[in-house]
């Protein structure tokens, strides 16, 4: 049989596997929590594509764990982006018997789940970008990308230094993220020099944003910055140029996806800036390998957190290896310890269990797709 290898990181995989691996290994159940379903599927799916694709190139490779073989079985469940489902989902997890949860995507959702999570022992590897996640304390949670602080700091910076904006909006969905995302931005934007004109709210499932709109395109900001996602940022887009309003458009790493296009059409152009957490994803031959084969599984690119997802899994199978163990309690010290190199970033956690260093990049938009200007 023809064998592929991939290389990502420090790790190789080979496709092909012995026969009698599937009866012969350990099963090792890891949990998966993201909306499937609702506004944000597309993110969910996009952030499922990661996780599948590490669990299949780990079976693959065949790896042992204290002298054991390991199957890693995954466990895919749907937390709708609402904070109760990602409770229910966490307990039925829990009660599933997973070694691992990898996710959840949104910060509403994580903040309440990474209790349960954590007072069960099962390590956690989230994206999700609010300062409270880690400032919990919880020692089986880890951050696998760029928090708030990062996304929006460096998005207000852009805009001071780069764009040379002089007084923006606010604008933000009220969610655990979009709020913090907001308040950081806000922060260091005024810090360096911009004036905030305003700060209105929304939800994550409106689609009408006319009376905002119409309200602060009379105060005349050279930009919005939105904190939420993209169900929300495309029709914001649109709403926009259909009063005839100028301003640039900002966010964080919600609305940093092709779905923007999808859903603001043209009005998604280069008046639309946004921030992700880690390096330029195509620059680096990893990442480059990846999205390849991503795309060649999946019949679509990876978007904003397929990487991040992949990584978060290989992550806990370079710890279990570490320790020689698939217990949380035995390979969570050696994951606070770990220096990995992945696909979206270099891995190495600090006492919160943030990433030490978390390179951020800045998109703007182009034909509806979010193209990487520069790691800022």
């Amino acid at each position: 049989m023809e064998q592929r290898i991939f290389f990502y990181g420090i790790i190789a995989f080979s496709l092909a596997a012995p026969a009698s691996w599937a009866q012969e290994a350990q099963a090792v159940k890891i949990g998966f929590s993201s909306p499937l379903s609702g506004p944000q599927a597309a993110a969910g799916k996009d952030n499922q594509g990661g996780f599948l694709m590490a669990i299949e190139r780990l079976n693959s490779q065949g790896i042992t764990v204290g002298g054991k073989k390991v199957k890693f079985e995954p466990l895919v469940e749907d937390d709708q982006a609402d904070p109760r489902a990602g409770v229910t989902v966490a307990q039925k997890l829990v009660d599933a018997g997973v070694k691992a949860i990898v996710g959840p995507y949104n910060s509403g959702v994580t903040i309440p789940a990474s209790k349960v999570y954590n007072d069960a022992g099962i390590v956690m590897a989230t994206v999700a970008s609010n300062p409270k996640v880690t400032e919990q304390g919880f020692s089986y949670v880890y951050r696998v990308a760029a928090n708030d602080i990062q996304l929006g700091g460096k998005m207000a910076l852009y805009a001071a230094k780069e764009l040379k904006v002089k007084r923006v909006a606010i604008v933000d969905d009220r969610t655990a993220y979009g709020q913090g995302l907001g308040n950081e931005f806000e922060k260091v934007a005024k810090a360096n020099g911009v004036q905030i004109i305003g700060r209105e709210f929304t939800n994550d499932k409106a689609s009408d944003f006319m009376a905002i709109l119409t309200s602060l395109k009379g105060k005349k900001p050279d930009a919005i910055f939105y904190g939420g996602y993209a169900p929300q940022g495309g029709p914001m887009a649109r709403q926009m140029k259909q009063i005839g309003f100028n301003a640039l458009l900002l966010g964080g790493d919600g609305i940093c996806s092709p779905e923007m296009g999808r859903l603001g059409g043209e009005a998604v152009g280069q008046q639309v800036y946004c921030t992700q957490g880690g390096a330029i994803l195509d620059k680096a031959e990893a990442g480059a390998a990846f999205a390849a084969d991503y795309k060649k599984k999946y019949n679509r690119p990876p978007e904003v957190y397929a990487a991040s997802f992949y990584d978060g899994m290989m992550l806990i199978a370079e710890a279990m290896k570490a320790a020689n163990s698939v217990e949380p309690k035995q390979y969570a010290p050696a994951l606070a310890k770990i220096k990995y190199k992945g696909v979206a970033a270099a891995y190495e956690f600090d006492d919160k269990h943030d990433l030490k260093q978390s390179p951020v990049t800045v998109f703007q938009f182009k034909g509806g797709e979010p193209v990487a200007v520069t790691s800022y």
